[in-house]
């Protein structure tokens, strides 16, 4: 009897431990303007049947374009995209029923922020429109200080129609190991390196190396291989992508490819970029006219293979996410208004249509926490 007992035990504790790693909570960023959409949306969702409930929303937030979560994931913070009026707003996070409860907001110190990221010590916004990014704080309740220090990008590029008559600040990311951060500047084609010094407070970046793309690419999003070794650019305007080798701060170009057709004449609009959790195989998404996703195994080398594109099953799928277990690919369309799931083949990278959809009013952020 007490031997039954015990494996009883052990099936049951075997069994809490798959339920905790099946589960996750999704949370869901917007665009309120359109009146299509509440706020910041948190859905339940399993990794191995892609089945979603939805768990929360959290209303009155404007334009919560962007989400991050602080690193013990206690706290969620969001850009709200408005303009010259815009700010980044803190939240107190209940994974377990997936509420958020708003402790404070700050002027995000630029126009139109779009991307916003979380250490320990601070929070680091990315300001499209007004072309800067900011530091802030994190107080020990979890809430915003006022801006450290500000940093305002001044150039431009070769395309004025294509939103390089200035600078246009599109994204903030630690590197792997946390010494740096990669900002990428659409409107002057570059990627600036900045040291980072958590304590530094109005010298917490400072600049290491300013690197240029190719003039009228408008570099948007970089991702790291799992294994840090190599960084992937994915360029607005022509959906190219530049893989490079990462050491200490320094990116090293090893290739440029292309994402569509040599034949696609149409707008491109390159969006995002992510690489699967077992590092094997990269993802990239188009909007304009070719709402698409492009695959690519990547080599040993960090060299880019070419696998396939498949439509996005959308219009405007400005973000995606790979699910933690990599079983399955959520792409998030602004203009349709939902959020596609894509069942993942591991062995291959190839995508393939589960039938599921999550109907969210312009879902343009996806971001996958306990």
């Amino acid at each position: 009897m007490r031997k039954i007992l015990c494996l009883l035990s052990v099936l049951l504790l075997c069994a809490g431990t798959y339920a905790q790693k099946a589960n996750y909570n999704l949370l869901i960023g917007t665009y309120t303007n359109t009146g299509k959409s509440e706020g910041i949306y948190t859905y339940n969702f399993h990794t191995f049947s892609a089945s979603s409930r939805l768990k929360s929303i959290t209303k009155e937030v404007a334009n919560p374009s962007y989400l991050c979560v602080s690193p013990d994931k206690k706290f969620v913070y969001s850009v709200n995209e408005t303009g010259s009026t815009s700010t980044i707003s803190a939240f107190a996070f209940n994974a377990l029923t997936g509420k958020l409860t708003f402790l404070n907001k700050k002027e995000s110190h630029g126009a139109d922020p779009c991307y916003i990221t979380a250490d320990q010590k601070n929070v680091i916004v990315a300001n499209y429109s007004g072309g800067s990014l900011a530091v802030f704080g994190r107080n020990t309740d979890g809430s915003l200080s006022d801006a450290v220090q500000v940093i305002q990008h001044t150039g431009k590029s070769i395309d004025p129609k294509k939103r390089q008559e200035s600078a246009h600040v599109h994204m903030v990311q630690f590197s792997p190991d946390r010494k740096y951060l990669i900002c990428n500047d659409l409107g002057e084609d570059q990627i600036y390196v900045y040291h980072y010094n958590p304590s530094g407070k109005n010298q917490t970046l400072t600049i290491k190396t300013v690197l240029k793309t190719n003039a009228g690419s408008g570099p948007r999003h970089l991702t790291f291989s799992p294994n840090g070794r190599f960084a992937y650019l994915a360029h607005e305007f022509n959906g190219s992508i530049t893989a490079f080798v990462y050491s200490n701060g320094t990116l090293n170009k090893i290739q440029e490819i292309g994402t569509t057709d040599k034949d696609f004449s149409g707008r491109i609009d390159g969006a995002d970029v992510h690489v699967s959790p077992d590092g094997k195989f990269l993802y990239e998404s188009n909007r304009g006219d070719a709402n698409s996703i492009s695959i690519f195994s990547i080599l040993p080398t960090g060299k880019l293979s070419f696998v396939s594109t498949v439509s996005s099953l959308g219009k405007g799928p400005r973000n995606f996410a790979i699910d933690p277990s990599g079983n399955y690919l959520l792409a998030a369309h602004q203009y349709t208004n939902d959020v596609v799931i894509f069942k993942r083949d591991k062995t291959t990278g190839l995508l393939k249509d589960s039938g599921k959809r999550l109907a969210v009013g312009a879902p343009v952020c996806l971001v996958f926490t306990p």
